[in-house]
């Protein structure tokens, strides 16, 4: 038996095999879940469509989270294919460019409330809109990293948008909880996806992460998935806004060990 026998679960933000959602899914599906999925934008179909197909899943829906009447009719065709669901998967994010290539004091208004936008207010969106067709002891899972708790330089405005998707996460958290729906967040460590090589360096970066971190390695998808099958699944039923880290141990370091005396 799986740890998810019998659940369904929504996953926003798959974009290629390299996402931390695809292994998400894949764990999901491993567990016994019924796997739905949900891509931002025809130009990732191409690359969603066949993944989802090859678990199995006949829920493959476009959506744009900018959008509150996008999100409600992908809820609403989740509510036509499967009654209700169990557990939703936020692993999106976006800023442009431009304010991840320069000083963070020079953001611009435009861009600080895009990256919110699509990386913050989606969480709640999309929970609103999933909570009338979301089974009692549900859960919510959003993706974050340790921009939000300390200065990442490159990372700039988008720590800004995890630090505040960390916050929404204990709120939501609270609200929820007496309708037994639990919100948590994975902060995982640096692992190659399509959104960490918009960060200048990242490469070196996750070399030096590896060199740095307790458990001298890097992180993979596939390390982050299992821990949010045990948080999506009842072996956790009274964990709740927690920010779970799954980085080898960086995120405990105040200062990186050295081999001098």
């Amino acid at each position: 038996m799986g740890m998810l026998d019998g659940k369904t679960a929504l996953i926003f933000g798959v974009a290629n095999d390299h996402s931390i959602a695809w292994g998400i899914a894949e764990a999901f599906q491993r567990e016994g879940a019924t796997v739905g999925f949900s891509y931002a934008g025809e130009n990732l179909e191409k690359r969603v469509r066949p993944l989802a197909e090859s678990l199995g899943s006949d829920f493959i829906e476009e959506c744009d989270v900018a959008s509150d009447e996008a999100i409600e009719k992908v809820m609403a065709k989740a509510k036509a294919r499967y009654g209700t669901i169990d557990i939703l998967i936020h692993s999106v994010a976006f800023a442009s460019r431009e304010d991840l290539m320069g000083r963070f004091v020079d953001t611009s208004r435009a861009g600080f409330l895009l990256a919110h936008d699509i990386s913050v207010y989606s969480l709640i969106g999309l929970t609103r809109a999933a909570l009338p067709i979301m089974n009692k002891g549900g859960s919510v899972l959003a993706l974050t990293y340790y921009g939000a708790e300390k200065v990442v330089p490159k990372y700039r405005v988008m720590g800004v948008a995890k630090a505040a998707l960390e916050a929404t996460v204990k709120y939501l958290a609270n609200d929820l909880g007496p309708d037994g729906i639990r919100v948590n967040a994975v902060s995982a460590g640096p692992i190659r996806t399509l959104a960490a090589s918009g960060i200048g360096g990242f490469r070196t970066y996750q070399k030096a992460f590896a060199e740095m971190a307790p458990l001298r390695m890097n992180v993979t998808k596939e390390d982050v998935a299992n821990t949010a099958a045990f948080l999506c699944s009842d072996l956790s039923r009274a964990t709740t806004g927690e920010i779970v880290h799954v980085d080898a141990g960086y995120n405990i370091l105040g200062v990186p060990e050295t081999d001098e005396e």
